[in-house]
């Protein structure tokens, strides 16, 4: 008999007619989401939560794997802030045990195990963080080790008896490592099932997550069917990109803003993500409505990312920081309107008259050599200037007094002043 998918089954018909509040409700919900799965499941639920006043059970769970929190996580502690103050108990479940397996999710490898103590640590920093955005006086907070180390080897072999390998390895990043020779370990089976028993455990009415984690969360919901629960709708949200338009933000490609990161520090990476991604920043990241964020962008993007960059400071800091680093961010780069420098640009000091440039990337320690400098103006990948203009000759020569901002490649931006 062919194993059924986790979560699967025919979506529930949603009622023609809401009422102002629940239509409201699930246009909230929905804003700035990938999915939700079923729909017509929640709205019942909502319907049900507003005649009987109780509220429904909204779960995120979090692997305290790394304690600074970057404007990345926060795209789904806002949406959990939304069902906050829509009236509905948020669970933030710090999965100090399942930290101890590691979250295969996106790995080429087998993650390394953290300890109890690492756990323990980035759990207070983490849920130190949360609170600048979650309500503390109306967020539950759990840790999965409450039930997980009560279980005994019995309840462990149960809990693997619910899925089978087939339907584990359909996962992509399982099924990518061993079609590579990659080897996957049995233990890393258990993290998605892990997971999924938390919204057993928990009766979870609604899970959360970013689209990476849309297989443990479909599997919470299937668990929960086999447990004889009422399964759970999930709602995911896309994994926000960073700072360089392309890559999801991560510190590991270095294109994220920390939100405990200083205001001007802050203001200054926003206001160097590209034009493209500018509203998908807005709609994630704030809570303009969307007439609004179209109107700012269209009259004058520019402007419309200060208005981004003070409001999401504002989130994160005392009121009116937002502000106060525009004002200092707009005074320091009033000389150079043309080009938005990020922050800490390097700057490399000549007392020369003059200096060829691919030397002055070379000395800066931007490039390594000066042929691989010569080979980036060849490519054009080398621009100077307010304008950006390319650089077109390798024997181009910067010339003294003066001041000259660089751009090499997409990230890189070097300041040579003398």
């Amino acid at each position: 008999m062919q194993d059924k998918k986790p979560g699967a089954g025919p979506e529930e018909p949603q009622p023609k007619k809401l009422s102002p509040s629940v239509q409201s409700a699930i246009d909230r919900i929905k804003r700035g989401a990938e999915e939700l799965l079923p729909e017509g499941a929640l709205v019942e639920r909502l319907i049900e939560s507003e005649k009987t006043g109780v509220p429904l059970k909204i779960k995120a769970g979090f692997d305290p794997t790394a304690p600074d929190l970057h404007l990345g996580h926060t795209v789904l502690l806002r949406k959990m802030k939304h069902f906050q103050e829509l009236g509905h108990e948020v669970i933030f479940l710090i999965g100090d045990f399942t930290g101890m397996i590691g979250d295969p999710t996106g790995r080429s490898s087998t993650r390394k195990q953290m300890t109890r103590e690492d756990i323990k640590k980035n759990a207070q920093t983490y849920a130190d963080q949360v609170f600048k955005i979650l309500d503390k006086n109306k967020t539950t907070v759990r840790f999965n080790s409450e039930w997980c180390d009560k279980m005994n080897f019995y309840d462990v072999l149960g809990l693997m008896a619910q899925v089978t390998v087939a339907r584990m390895v359909e996962r992509d990043d399982f099924t990518k490592r061993l079609k590579a020779g990659d080897p996957v370990s049995l233990l890393e089976f258990m993290y998605p099932l892990v997971q999924g028993y938390d919204s057993v455990a928990l009766n979870s009415d609604v899970e959360l997550g970013g689209t990476d984690q849309k297989f443990n969360i479909l599997m919470g919901r299937d668990l929960q069917e086999k447990f004889g629960k009422p399964a759970q709708s999930i709602l995911t949200v896309p994994l926000l990109v960073g700072l360089d338009g392309q890559k999801k933000m991560s510190k590991s490609f270095d294109n994220y803003v920390g939100i405990s990161e200083a205001p001007y520090t802050m203001f200054a990476k926003i206001m160097s993500i590209p034009d493209t991604i500018l509203k998908n920043y807005f709609v994630l990241l704030t809570d303009f409505t969307l007439d609004q964020i179209d109107d700012w962008i269209k009259t004058d993007p520019f402007e419309a990312k200060k208005k981004l960059a003070a409001s999401v400071i504002n989130d994160y800091h005392p009121a009116g920081s937002g502000e106060e680093a525009r004002k200092i961010w707009e005074q320091e780069k009033s000389t150079r309107k043309g080009l938005v420098l990020p922050p800490e640009t390097p700057e490399l000091k000549v007392s020369a008259k003059e200096i060829l440039l691919v030397q002055a990337l070379v000395d800066s320690n931007t490039e390594t050599s000066l042929t691989a400098a010569r080979k980036l103006i060849e490519q054009g990948a080398v621009k100077i200037g307010d304008n950006l203009e390319t650089v077109t000759s390798r024997d181009h020569m910067l010339t003294f007094p003066g001041e000259y901002a660089i751009k090499v490649g997409k990230k890189k931006y070097l300041i040579v002043k003398g």
